[in-house]
C-alpha cells in the first residue's frame, strides 16, 4: 500500500470495477455540475477527488464514485484528480481481479443483479450500463428510506431488494409510486439486514 496522493487522469482512461450505474443519478450529478462549473469548476473538481487503484499496465481502476465520473465524461471534462488508495501494478491481471474482489473492490454484476466474470467489466467508464433500480435505491436514500454508511456498494445492496419487490414495469412507467412503495418496504423488517437500515427494532 502507498500513501494516497493526487494526480490528473483522462476520465476515459479509468477502468470501472462495476457494470451499471443509475443514469438517473448520473444525470441528477450531471445537473449538480452544471450548476458549480462556471463559478467554482476546478473547487468543486478539487472537492471530489476519485479513489483509483494502480493496477497491471498502468491502469487506474476506479472504486467509487462511478456516477461523478461518468457524469464529467458526459458533461466535457477531460481530466478529473483521482487519489490513488493502492498500488497494484506487481500484481498478474488475474491475481489482481482476484485481489480487488476479495477487498470488496469489485462489484461484476449486472443490471438484472446477476453476478458476471470480472472480465465483463467495462473497459471505459462510458461503457456503463443503465440499472434503474440504482436510481431507484439513491432516491430512497435522499428520501430518508435508509442512511447513508460506508459499506461498499450499499446502493446496489439496496438495489437487488427492490428488484424483487417492485417490477421493472412499474418503475419504468411511475417511478413516484415506486418510490412511495420502496419508503414502505425500505422500513420492513426484511430489510434489517441491510446497511443503513432505519425500520424500527422490535
Amino acid at each position: 500500500m502507498i500513501e494516497p496522493f493526487l494526480r490528473p487522469v483522462e476520465v476515459t482512461a479509468l477502468r470501472p470495477t462495476q457494470m451499471t450505474v443509475g443514469m438517473s443519478e448520473v444525470e441528477r450529478k450531471r445537473r449538480l455540475w452544471r450548476e458549480h462549473s462556471e463559478r467554482d469548476g476546478p473547487e468543486f473538481l478539487g472537492r471530489h477527488m476519485l479513489p483509483v487503484v494502480l493496477g497491471p499496465d498502468e491502469r487506474h481502476w476506479l472504486i467509487d464514485h462511478h456516477h461523478l465520473a461518468l457524469a464529467l465524461h458526459q458533461e466535457g471534462a477531460g481530466h478529473v484528480l483521482v487519489n490513488i488508495v493502492a498500488d497494484l501494478r506487481v500484481l498478474k491481471r488475474q491475481a489482481f481481479l482476484v485481489f480487488m474482489d476479495n477487498r470488496n473492490w469489485l462489484h461484476p454484476y449486472d443490471a438484472q443483479g446477476k453476478r458476471q466474470p470480472a472480465k465483463d467489466l467495462p473497459k471505459s467508464i462510458a461503457d456503463l450500463g443503465d440499472d434503474p433500480f440504482r436510481s431507484l435505491a439513491g432516491a430512497l436514500r435522499r428520501a430518508g428510506g435508509y442512511a447513508k454508511v460506508p459499506t461498499p456498494y450499499s446502493e446496489f445492496l439496496w438495489a437487488d431488494f427492490l428488484r424483487r419487490r417492485i417490477s421493472a414495469e412499474k418503475l419504468a412507467k411511475n417511478p413516484e409510486a415506486a418510490l412511495t412503495k420502496a419508503l414502505s418496504i425500505a422500513r420492513d423488517k426484511d430489510a434489517d439486514f441491510l446497511p443503513g437500515w432505519c425500520g424500527a427494532q422490535d
